[in-house]
């Protein structure tokens, strides 16, 4: 029983899915010939009618017959095999061959996009033939009043154009006969033809325009124009050669020459209708004339500052010369007093070296004035080149005698410095000799005698002839150095020994009560009586700190306060 039932599911599942298929099927068909009839209520044949507007024949009336050829074809026979084909795959859907139908649906729509893969080449062919045909016409429209209006324009001008009116005339003649077979394909229905010819015409008519219009300008700047203004060049250069001015070596007049022979092929080019090479020519020629005026202003220039400048520079050269010479003057007398360093005579003969090199520098600069050898641009150069050198050569000069005027000052200050320290060491040794203490130690006499034999070194060389400043000035600060020292070791000891004694009167007040301390303040009078001032001050505060703690900071204090 339950075998049957099985088998009864099965059949109706069987059923279900064969019902679905061939659902599915009738509605790929039911799509399908709605996109038949949408085809044929299309109204091809009257869009494609549009074309009868043109002139049917050559070009057009082949396109025309060869669309309206496969409209028929499809419209008679594709789409009625369609309708076939659709319901052959109804019949095999009905029948359950469903691998059949999808086939022939397969097939249908395949053959439904060729349609309208077909369709819309042809369409896109006939609105690009009718814009063509539209766009075409309205351009001849604009391009013969143009070519008119171009012909009437070198009619009128015809002076401004010379020989090569006859060339222009020619191009025009041509644009007419372009023209003319534009009107002849239109007439024969070859419509992209003519589209491509007005493309042309246009481009011909355009480039001829321009050159029209450039043609006067440029053959004026090459016949009239830069010829003339080469001929006034030609004229300042002979002038300015009168005038003195060396120009000779610019070789301009050559190169003039040369743009006046390259002018005249221009004009016989431009006769003939090239007008490149004449604008080449133009550019370079005025770029080179702006050059060549430059060139002479900057040679004119250079001659009146020339002329206006060389006295001053051999003014300006000769009052280096005396004030030098003055100063040499000054360094023979100082030789004979002082010692001059080696660098010092170096910068001396160079400055001497530098204004001899000038002065023969300046020969040279009058000769090539007087055999104008030399341009006066480069005159002018070698002129600066002299002035900057003066300038530098006066600065050198200045701090050279600045330097060598130093020399007796240095030897003032340093004897001036010498009695100083000498009154320095006089004055020690009086505060020596006045104070109270018991004697002077041997260190401070000895350093003292050490002072004052290098002061006695300063004098000696001082003494010397030649002066040598700079062994002056080392032994000076040596010197300096030594009375810095016995004035500090002084101070050190006379305060050694003074607070010696204001720590051994305070301690006295304890002497009777501590023996040890009693015995300690003996020593340091001992050491105090044999001039050993540090020891003395040592042992003392030692002595009372121990009793008193903080006493020697007292006593030092009152002592500052007291002086």
């Amino acid at each position: 029983m339950a075998y049957i039932i099985g088998i009864i599911l099965v059949i109706i599942a069987l059923i279900i899915v064969g019902l679905i298929l061939r659902k599915r099927v009738y509605d790929v068909v039911d799509r399908l010939e709605a996109w038949k009839m949408d085809i044929m209520n299309r109204n091809i044949a009257s869009q494609l009618g549009r074309i009868k507007s043109l002139n049917l024949s050559g070009e057009t009336q082949e396109k025309f017959e060869a669309w309206k050829e496969r409209w028929e074809y499809i419209v008679t026979k594709e789409l009625p095999d369609i309708e076939e084909y659709l319901f052959d795959a109804e019949e095999a859907a009905d029948r359950y061959r469903f691998s059949t139908a999808k086939k022939t649906l397969r097939k249908v729509e395949q053959t439904l996009q060729s349609i309208e893969k077909d369709i819309k080449n042809m369409l896109e062919e006939l609105d690009e033939l009718m814009e063509s045909e539209e766009s075409s016409r309205k351009e001849i429209e604009q391009i013969q009043p143009d070519i008119k209006a171009l012909r009437k324009k070198l009619s009128q001008n015809r002076y401004q154009y010379g020989k090569a009116e006859v060339r222009f005339d020619v191009e025009i003649d041509e644009l007419d006969e372009q023209l003319n077979q534009y009107n002849e394909l239109v007439g024969s229905g070859d419509y992209s033809e003519a589209h491509q010819l007005v493309e042309d015409l246009k481009q011909k008519l355009e480039a001829l325009q321009i050159q029209i219009d450039a043609f006067p300008t440029i053959y004026k700047t090459c016949k009239h124009d830069l010829p003339a203004q080469l001929d006034e060049l030609c004229k300042g250069l002979r002038d300015m050669k009168e005038d003195g001015y060396r120009i000779e070596h610019l070789g301009f007049e050559k190169e003039v020459h040369n743009y006046q022979r390259r002018l005249l092929d221009c004009v016989s080019a431009l006769e003939k209708g090239d007008t490149y090479e004449a604008g080449i020519v133009i550019e370079e020629i005025e770029e080179r004339i702006a050059e060549m005026y430059q060139l002479l202003e900057k040679e004119a220039i250079a001659k009146n500052y020339v002329e206006a400048k060389v006295p001053s520079y051999q003014e300006a050269l000769n009052s280096l010369e005396e004030n030098f010479h003055t100063t040499k003057e000054e360094v023979e007398t100082l030789k004979k007093t002082y010692y001059f360093e080696d660098s010092d005579m170096e910068k001396y003969l160079s400055l001497e070296k530098s204004i001899l090199k000038l002065k023969n520098q300046l020969e040279e600069l009058s000769n090539d004035i007087e055999t104008e050898n030399s341009t006066h641009s480069d005159l002018r150069v070698k002129l600066e080149n002299g002035f900057q050198q003066v300038d530098d050569l006066q600065q050198k000069h200045d701090e050279f005698k600045k330097h060598i005027q130093n020399l007796r000052k240095d030897e003032l200050e340093a004897k001036e410095k010498l009695t100083d320290m000498k009154n320095e060491l006089y004055h020690i040794n009086r505060r020596l000799n006045k104070s109270n203490i018991p004697g002077v130690p041997g260190f401070i006499w000895n350093i003292m005698e050490e002072a004052s034999e290098k002061n006695a070194r300063v004098l000696k060389l001082l003494d010397k002839h030649p002066l040598d400043i700079t062994a002056v000035q080392h032994a000076l600060t040596d010197a300096k150095t030594a009375v810095d020292h016995v004035t500090e070791q002084t101070e050190i000891m006379l305060d050694q020994a003074f607070l010696t004694e204001q720590v051994i009167q305070y301690a006295n007040r304890y002497r009777s009560q501590y023996p040890i301390l009693a015995a300690k303040l003996s020593e340091s009078e001992r050491l105090f009586r044999s001039y050993e001032y540090d020891l003395a001050i040592e042992q003392a505060a030692k002595a009372v700190e121990e009793i008193e703690p903080g006493a020697l900071k007292r006593i030092e204090e009152y002592q500052k306060a007291a002086n």
